[in-house]
Parts: structure tokens; C-alpha cells; sequence
């Protein structure tokens, strides 16, 4: 298992690519914007896109979706229903753009090679967040940061939400690598250690 990150776009949010280095298989998380760079790394290291997976539907996250299924056209694309449709302008609506969007939710799986993404639904930061778990790397979008969590303050938001997602998080039996939608990554014991609100989450 390989992971890479490029940031991208106006706000830097993290694009990881996820590779099954055996199978030559990949799947793209988050291509917020930058769809050249993203192809480049793909055509660079020779992979076939599996999937195009969605922790959220901001727009920060979502934007090369479209010109990546004109060049992959082979890649399904999943996101959480709830965020499908978009919510004003914070939201990029996918679901009218894209022809066979695809819906998972907690308890979903996908085979990447001889990897297993697991799905957690995670809401708060918008009501269809999710955090996908393959091997010991957590993929968390923009619902838990290192030192912080996302903002529960645009539509869809919920701090109560994000609590009980962050204490869902924390309570995952050991270690982990955490992938954040922005900033640096970090771990799930450093975080249970250190970050404010996942040890306020933990303590209900």
C-alpha cells in the first residue's frame, strides 16, 4: 500500500492517491482541484483508477471530479447521499453533473487490490462526512485535523454531530495514520493525547 499527497487548489486541500502497488490499482481521495497534476502523478507511476472517493461534498474537494471522469472515465465515484446534491454554494452539486454517481455509507466496503477501504460515516463537518479506513490509515477528510476538527458552522453542520464522529474515531482499537482533508497528518494516539476536541469527544 502506497499513499500520496498532493495539496491543491486555492486552500491547499489534501488529494491522496492510494495505490495497491502489486495489483498497479489506485484509487483518487478528494481531488479538491488541479486535475492535470493528479493525472500526471497517475500516468507517472502507471496505475489504473479504481475509484474516485468523496469524504465530503464541499466544493474544495470536489472540483476536478468532473474533468477526472472525462479522463477516467473507468473510475466510479462514491460520496455519502446526503452530500450528493450540494447545499447553497458551499456545496458542489455532483449529483447532476455526474451520470452514475455512487452512494456509501457506514459499513460499506470496496476492494482495491489487495486492499479493503472501509467506509465510516462520519458527519459534523456536513451531514454526509465520511472517514475511510484502509489498512492503518484513516482517511478523515475534514472531520478530524491534527490539533483540531473541522468547522461545524456551515450548512449541514453540527458540533453535537462531530462529537460523537470524533469519539467514534478515538475509540478505534489501536493506532493509526491520520489523513486529513488540510494540514499535516498525523496519528490517532497523538491525537487522543493532544487534540482538544477529540479529548472532549471522548470524555461523553
Amino acid at each position: 500500500m502506497e499513499v500520496k499527497v498532493l495539496q491543491v487548489g486555492p486552500i491547499g486541500t489534501n488529494c491522496y492517491i492510494l495505490e495497491d502497488e502489486k495489483a498497479r490499482a489506485a484509487a483518487i481521495i478528494d481531488p479538491g482541484d488541479e486535475a492535470g497534476r493528479i493525472l500526471q502523478v497517475i500516468e507517472d507511476d502507471g496505475v489504473d483508477v479504481k475509484y474516485i472517493l468523496l469524504t465530503h461534498g464541499h466544493y474544495d474537494h470536489t472540483t476536478a471530479v468532473p474533468q477526472l471522469h472525462k479522463a477516467l472515465p473507468q473510475a466510479e465515484i462514491y460520496i455519502h447521499r446526503a452530500d450528493a446534491n450540494g447545499a447553497g454554494s458551499q456545496l458542489f452539486p455532483l449529483a447532476g453533473q455526474i451520470p452514475g454517481l455512487k452512494f456509501y455509507d457506514e459499513g460499506d466496503t470496496l476492494a482495491l487490490g489487495d486492499m479493503t477501504i472501509q467506509v465510516l460515516h462520519t458527519p459534523g463537518h456536513s451531514k454526509g462526512s465520511v472517514t475511510l479506513k484502509v489498512g492503518d490509515v484513516l482517511f478523515c477528510g475534514d472531520t478530524l485535523f491534527a490539533g483540531s476538527c473541522g468547522r461545524t458552522d456551515l450548512a449541514g453542520g453540527s458540533y453535537a454531530e462531530i462529537m460523537t464522529s470524533l469519539k467514534k474515531l478515538g475509540q478505534l482499537p489501536g493506532d493509526y495514520h491520520v489523513c486529513p482533508g488540510h494540514d499535516v497528518t498525523s496519528t490517532l494516539e497523538r491525537e487522543r493525547r493532544s487534540n482538544p476536541f477529540l479529548r472532549e469527544a471522548m470524555m461523553h
